[in-house]
């Protein structure tokens, strides 16, 4: 609840009146002048209800100064003294201020034990939140006024919590943040208050922000090119000048920039010093008796892009092992400027798959495009079947990693041999229109929300094409958050393909199931269609799965899972294959790191899986 008027000035007896933190009282043993002769150990005994535990644990000087040397007998029963008021204070941290707390030394052990017991009595509970916005006029015409309700809704210290210190902190620091990523980078907290009254239990919280200068964005300034040109920056730069100052657009410009390859660092910022020499020039006439201009309308901030280039050619060497396709052995080798084009090449060889591939990606267009053109060569050898693919293909991509979208066009010729049948040969030139949608509060480490990629494509043409063919897919996850240490996930993939003869259509067109990512107690694509004592792609997919995830200790979690799917030539075919097991979780920085062991109920056996990061 929020009232516009003034805080509460004086404060009655019994109450007390907090401005910023709270102080930790720090004890210091007395100087003297050399060290103890008889040291003495002891052990500390706390008994306090949930976290104040752990609190005064960490924090009390009795626990701190355990195994000093320095210690004797007489400074052990002053820190036994003093314990109930250290305590005291520490827990009006978290929001009880009528403590009742005991502190006593057993000398009758072999080592003296000390007691420190707490009751903390009832919590102190926000009564009043007084927030008050000071500025927020906007100076330039057609500016819409700013929305003050939203920072009242999203405040997050409410009428009836629990006065806690560090949600008191926290609820300041979000206020400002919310305020300074759009329009008012320069806005301060100019005044903060809590007036405690422990007698009735209630906290008076009053707040007031000044906005400061309205922010606009101004020219591109840009700041370490020098080996490629600039069309590699201001491409990418969808920031017009004049619009509204926005933290999200900086970072998204400079993520746009990062993901380029052409810098170890990038930095995107509002220049703010272009400001600041102005500011001294204003200082410097009112100074000589100059009048004081008043603002006629927002700053405008240029564009300040730093950046550190890229080493134009980098190779490296990496080994591995995937519980789908077996030992991995990987050659890169990036040049950033092959004739004014950045190329990306590799060669791969695992277990079951072998691949070479170059690809020459062109700067990024004005609009927003990156074109890429590139070959290369793939061998799979899986279950009874060994696929040859050759593919030549261009590529458009746009979009934002919230919403990315593609245009591939590509020639595929593919040798495919079946054991036990003779070979076959078959050619296609396809164009599929992929677009993935991503809903997530975390890209790399995502624990609510969904993400849905889907495809569209096909071989319409007579041309260079031995079967024509339509193909649809699609992908979703969802993450469903069950408590604070808790989440569901939800899985499904479906793909249908239509041709008259699946003979003519690649390989690479059909759909299997089981792996890693698939239907997990299954090797990588066992299940699809058996051609003779081999298993093929099928016209039809459909799988599912169900996982929840507990993180006991992040993090570390464990899961259990139930996957299901199969493919077929026939929809009436895809009978569902079951797979369920248990796994363990780490939170990486790189990404969740899984560890499965799975169990495929038509193989009856187990097997293991091992997956890395967070895959689409």
């Amino acid at each position: 609840m929020f009232h516009a008027r003034p805080t509460i000035s004086s404060v009655p007896a019994g109450r007390t009146r907090i401005l910023a933190q709270i102080a930790i009282i720090v004890f210091a043993l007395p100087a003297t002048g050399s060290v103890c002769a008889q040291a003495i150990d002891y052990t500390v005994q706390i008994d306090a209800p949930g976290r104040l535990d752990d609190l005064l644990e960490d924090n009390l000087d009795l626990v701190r100064w355990r195994g000093n040397p320095r210690l004797d007998l007489e400074q052990l029963q002053r820190l036994v003294k003093d314990a109930p008021e250290q305590a005291r204070t520490l827990i009006a941290t978290e929001g009880y201020y009528s403590p009742k707390v005991s502190a006593g030394l057993d000398t009758s052990t072999t080592v003296p034990v000390a007691r420190v017991i707490v009751d903390p009595g009832e919590p102190v509970l926000v009564g009043d939140v007084d927030l008050v916005l000071r500025g927020f006029e906007p100076l330039s015409a057609g500016s819409k006024p700013f929305d003050p309700a939203t920072l009242r809704n999203n405040w997050t210290l409410n009428v009836g919590e629990r006065f806690r210190q560090a949600d008191w902190e926290a609820a300041k620091r979000n206020l400002l943040r919310q305020v300074m990523q759009t329009r008012y980078p320069r806005a301060q907290l100019a005044e903060t208050s809590a007036t405690v009254d422990p007698d009735v239990r209630r906290a008076l919280l009053h707040v007031v922000v000044d906005s400061g200068p309205e922010v606009r964005l101004g020219d591109l300034r840009i700041e370490g090119l020098s080996r490629y040109p600039e069309r590699i920056v201001t491409n990418l730069n969808q920031i017009k000048r004049g619009d509204e100052y926005s933290e999200a657009a900086l970072q998204s410009f400079q993520a746009r920039l990062q993901d380029t390859g052409y810098f170890s660092t990038v930095e995107v910022s509002a220049d703010s010093a272009a400001a600041l020499e102005e500011n001294i020039e204003e200082l410097k006439e009112q100074q000589q008796g100059a009048p004081a201009a008043k603002p006629s309308g927002p700053e405008v901030l240029p564009v300040l892009v730093r950046v550190t280039e890229n080493k134009r050619r980098n190779a490296s060497v990496g080994l591995g092992y995937s519980t789908n396709t077996g030992a991995r052995a990987q050659v890169n080798y990036d040049d950033l400027n092959v004739y004014g084009l950045r190329m990306k090449s590799q060669v791969i060889a695992e277990t079951k798959r072998q691949a070479a591939r170059a690809d020459f990606y062109l700067p990024t267009t004005a609009k927003g495009y990156n074109d890429s053109f590139g070959a290369g060569f793939e061998r799979n050898d899986l279950r009874g079947e060994i696929t040859n693919v050759a593919t030549v293909a261009v590529r458009r991509a746009w979009g934002t990693p919230l919403l990315e979208r593609s245009l591939t066009f590509e020639y595929l010729s593919e040798k495919q041999t079946v054991e036990g049948q003779l070979s076959r040969n078959s050619k296609s030139l396809p164009l599929t229109y992929s677009i993935t949608r991503r809903e997530l509060d975390n890209l790399v480490l995502p624990t609510r929300g969904y993400v849905i990629n889907a495809q569209l494509g096909g071989a319409l043409l007579p041309v260079l094409t031995d079967e024509r063919f339509v193909r649809a897919y699609t992908r979703f996850v969802n993450y469903r958050p069950i408590s604070v240490d808790s989440t569901l996930i939800l899985r499904a993939e479906a793909g249908a393909l239509g041709s008259k003869d699946k003979r003519g259509v690649p390989g690479t067109f059909l759909f299997r199931a089981g792996g890693d990512q698939s239907v997990r107690g299954y090797g990588y694509q066992q299940l699809g269609v058996e051609e003779g004592e081999a298993v093929v792609g099928g016209r039809y997919l459909l799988t599912g799965g169900v996982e929840y995830q507990y993180w006991f200790k992040p993090p570390w979690g464990v899961a259990v899972f139930v996957d299901a799917g199969n493919a077929a030539d026939r929809f009436k075919d895809l009978k569902p294959e079951f797979g369920y097991g248990i796994g363990a979780r780490w939170r990486s920085p790189v990404g969740p790191i899984n560890v499965d062991l799975a169990y495929g109920q038509a193989v009856k056996e187990a097997r293991l899986h091992f997956s890395v990061g967070f895959t689409f």
